[in-house]
């Protein structure tokens, strides 16, 4: 067993893109994004006799508590091989401390599960105080049909899809650099509105082209009479379609432009050969007063599966350091009502 710095952008989605757990989060773009964003990436491969069985990606963030290195979605390997686990996992220790970080956070494309709560635990790694990415994901199987999704959705979704259907609207698709414009003027107002701190232009502007060069970026717009109603930031990789990012006018949710947005991104990602729709974050049913309770409604009015992933946990590297940064991700978190 050999493990390797990626350096072929083909080898790795190759092997990475084809996994069934796969999405984004582990793809070549999004750490060519990163380092757009100036950080510092690590990309590694496992290779037996030449074969890949194993990839993580990981990037190095600086905070004034110290540097971590965050594993969003991997490492993607076969968790019952043990000696391929211990193997990753040590590299991965090795690659942290070669960084200088205070922890390394580590989120698995792993369902939740007793089972993987104890391997986590045997690894020696700690839940952590923070999620990293999102750690509740709401799930459409494309290969049911748009007919039987609709059947499965509920009464409210039904009735606003055909309320938008009757209101003339148009929806486009394009990975045109102004499209990307125009979602982050949309977004400013939005979260405005909503009371949320906005993306910079340049973080969304970074994001899209790195997936643009992959031509695995599309934003889907709603128009009424030449003006936006909403727009969706869709990111297609491997078998999954993802809703990255979603905005509105005020005017939007008067027409009820998204089920119509996200019903052409759903066809687009079927002839793509996507067999997930993974609408993302939600949170449990009875957490009313958490700020994405109403979105997180919203989604489950598609009626998706609700997946649980095994939530982020921290390989601690220097113990004294990391207590402070316990601390303050425990007061932000309850702040933030996250």
């Amino acid at each position: 067993m050999n493990i390797i710095v990626a350096e072929s952008k083909e080898q790795w989605d190759s092997y990475v893109s084809a996994l069934p757990e796969a999405n984004f989060l582990q793809s070549w773009d999004f750490y060519e994004f990163h380092i757009a964003r100036g950080k510092k990436v690590v990309r590694k491969l496992v290779l037996d006799d030449d074969k890949i069985i194993g990839a993580y990606a990981g990037v190095v963030e600086t905070a004034k508590r110290g540097k971590f290195m965050a594993i969003a979605g991997g490492p993607l390997i076969d968790f019952s091989n043990r000696k391929l686990v211990k193997a990753v996992f040590d590299d991965i220790r090795e690659e942290g401390s070669k960084a200088g970080c205070v922890f390394v956070r580590v989120r698995p494309q792993l369902e939740l599960s007793d089972k993987s709560l104890k391997l986590m635990k045997d690894l020696g790694l700690k839940k952590a105080p923070m999620y990293l990415s999102v750690e509740y994901a709401g799930i459409l199987n494309l290969n049911k049909s748009e007919e039987e999704i609709l059947a499965g959705a509920s009464q409210g979704f039904r009735r606003k899809l055909r309320k938008a259907q009757k209101n003339e609207i148009e929806i486009t698709a394009s990975d045109d650099k102004k499209e990307i414009e125009e979602f982050c003027k949309l977004e400013k107002l939005h979260a405005e509105r909503q009371k949320y701190v906005a993306f910079s232009s340049s973080f969304l502007t970074r994001q899209f082209e790195a997936f643009k060069e992959g031509g695995e970026v599309l934003i889907y717009t709603a128009k009424k009479d030449g003006e936006i109603l909403a727009q969706n930031f869709m990111i297609f990789y491997g078998p999954e379609a993802s809703y990255h990012y979603g905005v509105s006018s005020q005017l939007g949710t008067k027409y009820s432009a998204a089920p119509l947005l996200h019903l052409a991104a759903m066809e687009e990602a079927r002839k793509r050969g996507c067999i997930r729709y993974n609408l993302w974050g939600i949170v449990g049913v009875d957490e009313t007063s958490h700020r994405f309770y109403g979105v997180s409604e919203f989604k489950r009015s598609f009626g998706c599966e609700e997946l649980k992933y095994t939530p982020a946990h921290d390989m601690i590297l220097k113990p004294a350091a990391y207590k402070l940064t316990e601390l303050v991700e425990k007061v932000r978190k309850k702040v933030r009502h996250v």
